[in-house]
């Protein structure tokens, strides 16, 4: 791996718990030292866990609630970076060993690669329907995807998770980055420019993360409207590619998994948890014919209708 190469670690936070000071615990013990850790940390009430003491430093960078935005802010992070790749984590994300680092710089080997992505893991008490769509989406198997993938992927050509992400970073310059505005999806949508740029995604599998949740209905339906609502504001993507059909794989092999498994009394729940995403997605998807209160109701992300306030445009 070329000594050119350098690393620095962007994460937004917002009332962190346990696992975020875990995670930064792992970044300060990587076998490829970070240059920095970056935090846009928007501001509350509740101090959040104090801060692990390490070889890299930590620079912290605070915002108000209603300027958080799921691109702009990660657009922000990024602009505060010298290095020649920038890693993308989400607070709850605990690198799996110190080998991270190394492995997501390792698939920059290939010049085409823009963007590299880790595993995710499910923590433990994770659910097994959790468990099972974890495996779903994150297999054991390592892939480099391009244009040429489309006719098989469609969508997945696309995939990217923020959660554990790492960029090439003038590429990001070159292809202007994360969308200024997202509710959510801006990893996609900017996954989706590199590959019709010519670049390609790697997911690397030996590169790990924990990160999974036990979520609600009702969190399922609120993630899956916003979900729906950043589909709707990019046809150009999710018209072309739409994920409804992957959508209805992941439910078909995770109810045979379950079915595998024993586990029959869990399929139910399952399916509820499904039927409460694909409602909050619908809805999302409509979001212009939705009143603003209605909106407000129905988004995990507030404040975003709150400052650009084109919910219903």
């Amino acid at each position: 791996m070329s000594n050119e190469r350098t690393v620095d670690v962007v994460i937004p936070v917002y009332r962190p718990g346990e696992d975020f000071r875990e995670a930064l615990r792992m970044l300060q013990a990587q076998e490829v030292l970070p240059g920095k850790i970056i935090l846009m940390e928007t501001v509350s009430e509740e101090a959040g866990p104090a801060l692990p003491e390490g070889p890299v430093p930590v620079e912290v960078h605070r915002l108000r609630p209603e300027d958080f935005d799921h691109g702009g802010t990660r657009r922000q992070g990024v602009s505060f970076s010298n290095a020649s790749h920038v890693l993308l984590m989400t607070q709850d994300a605990v690198p799996a060993d110190t080998a991270l680092t190394r492995r997501l710089l390792a698939a920059f080997e290939d010049p085409s690669v823009a963007a590299a992505y880790a595993r995710q893991l499910p923590k433990e008490g994770c659910i097994l329907s959790e468990r099972c769509t974890r495996a779903f989406n994150y297999p054991p198997e390592s892939r480099v995807k391009s244009a040429a993938d489309l006719p098989e992927l469609g969508l997945k050509t696309f995939f990217c998770s923020n959660v554990c992400a790492m960029y090439d970073r003038a590429v990001m310059e070159r292809t202007g980055g994360f969308p200024g505005k997202a509710i959510f999806n801006e990893d996609m949508v900017y996954a989706y420019g590199l590959i019709r740029s010519g670049y390609k995604i790697a997911y690397a599998a030996d590169a790990a993360v924990y990160h999974s949740h036990n979520l609600t209905g009702k969190e399922q339906f609120r993630r899956n409207f916003d979900l729906g609502v950043s589909q709707a504001q990019h046809p150009e993507i999710f018209d072309a590619y739409p994920s409804e059909k992957e959508g209805g794989r992941l439910v078909r092999t995770i109810v045979k998994d379950l079915l595998k498994s024993g586990k029959v009394l869990d399929i139910p729940v399952f399916l509820y948890r499904c039927a409460m995403r694909y409602a909050g997605y619908r809805y999302g998807k409509r979001y212009k014919k939705l009143s603003e209160k209605r909106i407000l109701k129905y988004t995990m992300n507030r404040n975003y209708w709150r400052t650009y306030q084109n919910g219903t445009d």
